[in-house]
């Protein structure tokens, strides 16, 4: 039985020897990898799932000794079928080329560690996920005469992350737009800088409404065939698989080491990177509970509680990234873990005002000696509001998502000190700026997107 003949419920499989289908949480598109990897989204504006999950072993995965071999073993079955299954080893290099370091915490009470996302070519956690959809796309278009275009909306650090992955590829043109004066000047910055495969549109609104745009024009099947759009955003499946191996890495680490599933509290905006944790839970990973952490959109927090799903207009807060008002993923959370009420019982979650993420960055400075990110504050906010028995009962890991250095201009001057750049943000920050500004509609989208690329 598959997810579309029963939506409710997540089914899983024993590896067999056949084609991964992955099926659109609207029900109305089944299709292989590839596929699901150039649309980026399914024709009926649902998002791309695995129709049925694979089984994973921990014994089998924690006995892994080649390099890279846990990624190839928790990939490999969704990639059954995929015209470049064959060049998984090379992908799987080409983007787990930097360490993802899990520190333990100083912490009095239980164990508690904070694992490290940032230390990609732009110092943010979506450096896996964009690197790995291009070096995907890269291998898939290589033939293609005509370019690829790839749409991302981005609250300050995806359109980074992936301009700087497609940057310069051949057959490969990126549309990075992003909420103008929204994000921090570096965020900017990098959002801006790259060749000229990469268009930087400043868009007079929201990220929702830079989100809305590119879910337009994906569903808007001329201008679509026309550009060959494809996105780059946690819409695409091709951003959450790599990311589930995070967990899988760090949670295989900790039960080897400990005995013990550790729990995660994760920052999260759109969700991507929250569901790439559920994922790996759910093919059978060691992991115990999941905290979800909003800034002040708490949109999520709110339907968990009780309320109806009711996307809203969000708010700019010191967390920019995750100023997300009608998070894409939760699509995929609610189709695969079920109503609210079901929901609850499966994940967490915690809303932090503006004034408690003040307060965490400079209680982990004086406690731990760390500058964090805005919104790496969240997470250790959500951690340190646990109770003492939960801290106790269960190891944490705590999710880093960003490099403070990011956001010198709220994190300097609460921690009293400099925050070094580390060395890609720093050459990054060097190259010359360019971006042009567009009001929020499909009309202005449309006119830069004809003068740019014809």
């Amino acid at each position: 039985m598959s997810i579309m003949d029963k939506p409710d419920e997540f089914t899983r499989r024993l590896h067999r020897d056949s084609k991964m289908k992955f099926v659109s949480t609207r029900g109305g598109e089944s299709v292989d990898l590839d596929t699901a990897l150039v649309q980026g989204i399914a024709s009926d504006g649902g998002l791309f799932l695995p129709d049925v999950l694979p089984i994973l072993s921990v014994e089998a995965l924690s006995e892994e000794s080649s390099e890279r071999g846990l990624e190839k073993a928790f990939l490999a079955p969704f990639f059954e079928g995929s015209s470049i299954a064959s060049q998984l080893d090379e992908i799987i290099a080409e983007t787990f080329s930097f360490e993802i370091p899990k520190i333990k915490l100083p912490v009095e009470n239980g164990r508690c560690d904070l694992l490290e996302l940032f230390h990609g070519p732009t110092a943010a956690f979506k450096d896996i996920g964009a690197g790995f959809l291009a070096a995907c796309l890269s291998r898939i278009e290589g033939d293609e005469a005509q370019p690829l275009t790839i749409l991302v909306a981005t609250s300050g650090d995806t359109g980074g992350a992936v301009a700087a992955a497609f940057n310069e590829r051949p057959g490969m043109r990126v549309v990075v737009l992003y909420p103008d004066g929204m994000v921090s000047d570096r965020q900017a910055h990098q959002l801006t800088c790259w060749s000229d495969n990469v268009l930087s549109l400043a868009v007079n609104g929201t990220f929702d409404d830079c989100q809305a745009i590119v879910k337009t024009a994906l569903a808007d099947a001329s201008l679509s065939a026309k550009h060959r759009f494809s996105s780059a955003n946690s819409i695409n499946i091709g951003r959450l698989l790599p990311q589930a191996i995070y967990y899988a890495n760090a949670s295989i680490a900790h039960w080897q080491e400990t005995g013990n599933k550790p729990g995660f509290v994760i920052p999260t905006g759109n969700l991507g990177n929250a569901f790439a944790c559920f994922l790996a839970r759910e093919v059978g990973l060691p992991i115990g509970d999941i905290v979800l952490v909003t800034n002040a959109n708490r949109i999520i927090n709110d339907y968990l509680g009780g309320a109806e799903w009711a996307p809203r207009t969000s708010v700019q807060t010191l967390a920019s990234a995750m100023d997300v008002g009608n998070p894409s993923n939760m699509e995929r959370l609610r189709f695969v873990g079920g109503d609210a009420m079901e929901l609850a019982k499966k994940v967490e979650s915690l809303s932090v005002t503006d004034e408690e993420i003040t307060q965490q960055i400079a209680q982990n400075y004086q406690d731990w000696g760390i500058a964090t990110c805005p919104h790496t504050a969240t997470a250790t906010f959500a951690w340190r509001k646990l109770s003492d028995a939960a801290r106790m009962e269960q190891d944490w890991i705590l999710v880093a998502t960003a490099h403070a250095a990011k956001f010198e201009q709220i994190v300097e001057p609460i921690i009293g000190s400099t925050v070094k750049l580390p060395t890609e943000l720093a050459e990054i920050l060097e190259k010359p700026s360019r971006v042009e500004k567009i009001d929020a509609s499909m009309g202005a989208f449309e006119q830069v997107l004809e003068r740019r690329f014809g």
